[in-house]
């Protein structure tokens, strides 16, 4: 059976997003992500985790900035991530050190590096060695302290620009790193999106045990799973069937009110 993950940044877009957590919680989850952590104080998320009896399962590395404001302010302001950008190894380093503190002080096994979006005029061959000689870095901080780091490719219909696109590039960022704190996070939706043929590259490679986490939303509109194209049920039960043990993270946004639009994902917790 499936775990599942609320995504905050995401679900319960009424409340303030403190308050998100006990409405998750309320609803039947046991488990939290979120986009980033940073405009708040670690000890007051982990606070609210410990009121709710929730789990911190992923966050995002900050998307640029190299001062706690500026990290805080990045993803507002259009940064999607320094890893793959010649010239921010500075910002890159800063941001995954304060990731890694965050980690520590929620517990949280696994922080999403974003690679960034391709400038104008960028050479991709620089960029993908950039991407690597961070990820080596940051693999060896996130090492000591036990944590795992993940990589996502994501659509560019939704996020223009954005360097690690397909499935296969992802992992063969994985191959050279060659790391076992490198993992990747396949998100379905995006996926779907990009590449199609979704219950194919279940097959492929959750078995490899290179996907960490995986996330879910319908396509095309990204609302509940049981809205659109995919067939998640079928979904589910070939990610069962390949013994996928991990969390499977709720990135979706609601069609109306979050609370009443979960019958999707609560028949699997009766």
């Amino acid at each position: 059976m499936p775990q599942f993950s609320a995504n905050l940044s995401w679900l319960y877009p009424h409340l303030p997003f403190l308050d998100r957590f006990e409405a998750a919680a309320r609803d039947g989850f046991t488990a939290v992500e979120y986009l980033a952590p940073y405009g708040w104080q670690a000890a007051e998320l982990a606070a609210r985790l410990r009121a709710h009896g929730l789990r911190q399962v992923l966050f995002n590395a900050p998307a640029a900035g190299l001062t706690p404001p500026e990290m805080a302010a990045a993803w507002g302001q259009g940064a999607r991530g320094t890893a793959a950008l010649p010239g921010q190894e500075v910002a890159f380093r800063a941001g995954i050190q304060e990731a890694l503190r965050y980690a520590a002080a929620l517990d949280c096994p696994c922080i999403h590096v974003m690679s960034g979006t391709v400038p104008t005029g960028a050479d991709p061959a620089a960029m993908q060695a950039t991407l690597v000689d961070n990820l080596r870095w940051a693999c060896a901080q996130a090492a000591a302290q036990g944590c795992q780091l993940l990589i996502e490719p994501i659509n560019v219909r939704d996020m223009p620009g954005y360097f690690l696109q397909q499935q296969a590039q992802a992992h063969a960022v994985l191959d050279a790193v060659d790391s076992p704190q490198l993992k990747v996070l396949m998100d379905l939706y995006h996926c779907q999106v990009t590449e199609g043929d979704v219950a194919s590259k279940l097959r492929q490679y959750l078995p490899t045990g290179r996907v960490a986490h995986l996330q879910i939303a319908g396509v095309p509109e990204r609302q509940e799973p049981d809205k659109g194209e995919l067939h998640y049920p079928y979904l589910f039960e070939v990610i069962d069937a390949l013994g996928y043990a991990g969390w499977v993270g709720c990135e979706y946004r609601p069609a109306a009110d979050t609370s009443n639009g979960l019958g999707w994902c609560q028949r699997y917790w009766a």
